[in-house]
């Protein structure tokens, strides 16, 4: 992207500058100062954008009464069908309460339908990751796992839709029960189908399976054998370090528990590797990192592939260089404010989710309430995984609400959703985004991110 240096970007915005020059229209934008206030705007249009030339429109809302479909709100994560018949047409969201489900909005006629929904409450709870396979399939998870010192729970389970774009009535959902037990966020495939996880608590760890299977193309084969990792900073023993890393085996393989690993069984009878007291043991010892939970992988031009993981506890997004397992600290407090060219402080609150638009840049979504809430723009000119700023792009105002799935369209750069989870009025919201496409660049920019895209998606001929 062209932007200018960093010094010249400060420079422009103090003296009153009211963009930045890029490619991509999303990366156009004054970066912002304050709070929005909550309840300033209507719940239909909730977010405060950093330039005038975005826009926002509801292309979902909740009906509390749910008198036409099952949908128990708190929608969170995004995904697209990204291959196969009719990619791009449909937009998947979960709802990440005690009766879990899954919706898919066709994008083509605007109408959402619920797909799945827990058969009973609490009998699948807290759905909370969305990712499309590279084979063509839906995959969620629980946000909801059991502490070592208490009564093991059923939940921390990986599930896998496997015909996502049937009708409601014929969907499948298995679960793919090799992973061990956590409570979920993120999922990730990088370009050799390992596919990375995380648990989502303080203290916790952060995850690679590898299926033994990795070009299958159903889940039934990637998922019938391959072996967990655990990460490992260093000796394990300095929480959110970085440097060096090496991943540690938790099971062999087949995916069977290492001798030592901590194995339970739930209460529907099934036993697993309890990913959360596991990594804590000698033995198996990874790097706590506190509260991970989104994760993203940027693929560079030069093929490199880079893990980034938000943690919220201590307002940190780490980025782990996939090729030679080097971590270092990505998004901090003491990362440079666009706006003020300052530290960003305490400004920078509980960093939740992560996305990248058709242009590589990097968002960082805030859990915090509606009033305080921000998105902000990450700025890695060098893509070295530490950023050299950061930018307020856009705030939410939704009384009791917080923003969640931001997920850029890979098939039109300029179109962005997201969610509004949780708030006070019950009414959770879908948000679609957009920016004008550039003008004279347009044909350019669809160009650049066609490739983009196969980097991310297909790039597996690379290193």
């Amino acid at each position: 992207m062209m932007l200018n240096k960093l010094s010249l970007a400060i420079g422009l915005v103090l003296a009153g500058s009211s963009a930045f020059a890029a490619n991509t229209a999303f990366e156009n934008f004054t970066p912002m100062i304050g709070d929005v206030g909550a309840g300033t705007l209507p719940e239909s249009a909730p977010y405060k954008l950093s330039s005038p030339h975005f826009s926002q429109m509801t292309i979902v809302a909740r009906d509390v009464t749910q008198a036409k479909r099952f949908d128990s709100g708190n929608y969170d994560m995004h995904t697209m069908n990204e291959t196969g018949p009719d990619a791009g047409r449909y937009l998947f969201t979960v709802y990440e309460t005690g009766q879990a489900g899954i919706q898919r909005t066709d994008l083509r006629t605007m109408q959402t339908t619920t797909i799945w929904a827990a058969p009973a409450p609490g009998s699948h709870r807290s759905f909370d990751a969305s990712l499309w396979t590279p084979w063509g399939t839906f995959l969620t998870a629980e946000e909801s796992w059991s502490d070592p010192a208490g009564p093991t729970s059923m939940y921390g389970r990986l599930f896998e839709v496997t015909n996502p774009l049937a009708a409601a009535a014929d969907i499948e959902i298995k679960h793919r029960d090799i992973l061990p037990r956590v409570s979920h966020e993120g999922l990730a495939f990088d370009k050799k189908n390992n596919l990375y996880f995380i648990d989502e608590r303080n203290g916790s760890h952060i995850f690679k399976f590898t299926s033994a299977n990795p070009k299958a193309t159903s889940g039934d084969d990637f998922f019938a054998a391959g072996q967990t990792f655990v990460l490992r900073v260093g000796d394990g023993t300095v929480k959110e370090a970085t440097g060096a890393a090496t991943w540690i085996p938790l099971t062999n393989m087949n995916g069977a528990a290492l001798p030592g690993a901590v194995v339970v069984t739930d209460p529907n009878g099934l036993t697993a590797i309890d990913g959360r007291a596991t990594p804590k043991l000698p033995a198996f010892l990874g790097t706590g990192f506190d509260r991970p939970e989104d994760m993203q992988i940027k693929t560079l031009r030069n093929g490199k592939q880079m893990l980034f993981v938000a943690t919220t506890t201590n307002h940190k997004v780490f980025s782990i260089d996939l090729r030679n397992d080097t971590v270092k600290l990505f998004v901090s407090r003491d990362t440079k404010d666009m706006a003020t060219g300052q530290p960003v402080g305490s400004v920078f609150t509980n960093p939740d989710n992560l996305a990248i638009d058709a242009d590589g840049n990097m968002y960082i979504v805030e859990d915090q309430p509606g009033g305080i809430e921000d998105i902000w723009f990450v700025k890695d000119e060098n893509n070295d995984g530490v950023a050299e700023a950061i930018g307020k792009w856009a705030s939410l105002s939704t009384v009791g609400a917080e923003s969640t799935g931001l997920y850029f369209d890979p098939f039109k750069p300029n179109v962005a959703y997201i969610n509004v989870q949780h708030p006070d009025s019950g009414v959770d919201r879908t948000i679609m985004i957009t920016a004008p496409c550039p003008k004279d660049k347009h044909d350019r920019d669809d160009d650049r991110h066609e490739d983009r895209h196969e980097d991310r998606h297909e790039g597996r001929d690379k290193d």
